[in-house]
């Protein structure tokens, strides 16, 4: 029976690719065609200025073509002829823990695979939850790909598929598993490495695959945020702007150098910033006791030993908190089934006096909005927050500033529309069909911003503060990844399929 199963997985890979081609045969792509290169877009702001893009869709209406892939929650990157992906395939559908990795390349125009190859798996990372093995989205320079694998690391192929380089990485120690994608900027590849035990900031020499620099960050824990580049008006040195645990920091983009920060963010960051000129846009939840208002009160470490250290070794261990017996929030939090595990930063069963100070910083921190206002030197909380929102904010999804409008849809599918300068709610509402959390970030375009659910509900509004409801449309199957807009036509991806969508 393995070997059959072993047979059918082959099958089922060797599949990839395979179309429901109703394309005119003669279209032919522009020169010109939105090349959507790195996670969310132009320097992640999920907004294209694609025109003509179809409102309604699903698997049998407007498809131009679909091919199947196997499933993966990172998004398609483009250049004007490829579109590349990562994925995995189960080996044995009982084994959950044993897959495949594979970076493969899709013909743009017409679906059709051009070449996959699998990629080792030398490790196996901490995941959980929803998090898949292929998570980060690749990015492009228009001619080579780069994909990044918690399992493995780096590596760089033509367009052709042929291996330029490879850099193995890891293991990491993010709680839920890696979540940030690798992104480009004058030669660099950029790769933020948030997480519990020696976070760090990589910079890759894009042709020659060499590390350029690495800079230890020890104030960052877990996080999974995309970084985003700013090029300051007066003429600055370019800055990579990462959302971290409690902070956004700027860092240097030629030497990373650390310039200056703001703190105030929530304990865990997964969103990807917006940004303006002079303004960035960033939401964090961490737990839902970090609501405003709501923050549980903690003790310091000895009185943490006083409660808890039965065996009087100097240390807090999970068998401690299991066995006892919780007077008050607190303690119910240092529960295996409620925090133990994210606040234990060496997975090692026990929370030392660091570890003890990570889990007061955690639950002291502050679900929310921010609007923080870029430059400075050094800290710049006093003076750069411009706005906080503190009401309940999306866990994954990021926001999408689009024609003066900030949007941003949270875990139940309630849409607020907001004043980016003020910060104050325009309209706030469910929208219709929202009954799955959401995972994809929107993205806008045309006149519209789209919005996908995990169970597949895709709503399209109109990009005004006072939105409405355009379409509501069905994928039949769970996404997870961001679409992409581009010329005439609409990418998403399912977890068994891409799908290109056109009017």
């Amino acid at each position: 029976m393995r070997l059959a199963r072993s047979i059918l997985v082959a099958a089922l890979v060797a599949s990839v690719g395979t179309m429901i081609n109703t394309a005119d045969s003669s279209a032919e792509a522009s020169a010109e065609a939105d090349n959507w290169s790195r996670f969310r877009g132009p320097n992640g702001t999920g907004v294209s200025e694609a025109k003509n893009l179809p409102v309604e869709f699903g698997p049998s209406r407007n498809v131009k073509w679909k091919a199947v892939v196997p499933p993966g929650h990172s998004s398609p990157v483009f250049t004007n002829t490829h579109i590349f992906l990562t994925a995995h395939s189960p080996i044995d559908q009982k084994a959950p823990s044993e897959y495949t990795l594979y970076a493969l390349a899709l013909d743009r125009q017409t679906g059709k695979q051009l070449w996959q190859h699998e990629v080792p798996r030398p490790q196996k990372g901490r995941r959980e939850n929803v998090n898949g093995p292929a998570s980060p989205s690749p990015v492009t320079d228009g001619t080579n790909v780069f994909v990044f694998f918690q399992d493995f690391g780096l590596i760089s192929y033509t367009a052709e598929g042929k291996e330029r380089w490879r850099m193995p990485l890891g293991p990491f120690t993010m709680y839920y598993g890696f979540g940030a994608s690798p992104i480009l900027e004058d030669g660099l590849l950029i790769l933020p490495v948030d997480q519990d035990l020696t976070a760090y900031l990589l910079a890759v020499d894009a042709r020659t695959g060499k590390e350029r620099w690495r800079v230890q960050r020890p104030h960052v824990i877990s996080g999974y945020s995309t970084p985003t580049i700013w090029r300051p008006k007066n003429g600055g040195p370019a800055q990579i702007l990462i959302p971290e645990s409690f902070q956004l920091t700027s860092y240097s983009l030629e030497t990373g150098k650390q310039l200056w920060y703001v703190r105030g963010l929530a304990c865990e960051m997964k969103s990807v910033a917006s940004i303006d000129d002079d303004t960035l846009y960033i939401n964090g939840w961490g737990f839902g006791a970090n609501q405003a208002g709501t923050q549980i009160p903690t003790v310091d470490f000895a009185e943490g030993l006083r409660r808890f250290d039965t065996n009087k070794d100097g240390k807090v261990s999970r068998q401690e908190t299991i066995d006892h017996t919780a007077a008050d929030r607190m303690e119910r939090m240092l529960k295996p089934e409620a925090g133990f595990d994210a606040f234990d930063g060496n997975r090692d069963g026990e929370l030392d006096a660091k570890d003890w100070e990570i889990f007061r910083s955690m639950l002291a921190a502050e679900n929310g909005l921010m609007a923080i206002k870029l430059g400075g030197s050094g800290d710049m909380t006093s003076t750069a927050v411009k706005w906080k929102y503190l009401r309940p904010v999306p866990q994954v999804p990021s926001t999408v500033l689009y024609d003066g409008v900030l949007y941003m849809v949270n875990d139940s599918g309630i849409l607020i529309s907001f004043d980016p300068a003020t910060g104050s709610v325009i309209k706030q509402g469910r929208l219709k069909g929202a009954i799955d959390k959401y995972f994809a970030s929107p993205i806008a375009a045309d006149g519209k911003v789209w919005l996908v659910s995990q169970d597949g509900t895709v709503s399209v509004i109109s990009a005004r503060g006072d939105w409405q409801v355009l379409q509501v449309n069905t994928m039949d199957d769970e996404v997870f990844a961001t679409p992409v807009p581009a010329d005439g036509e609409l990418f998403v991806r399912t977890r068994s399929a891409l799908y290109n969508f056109a009017k």
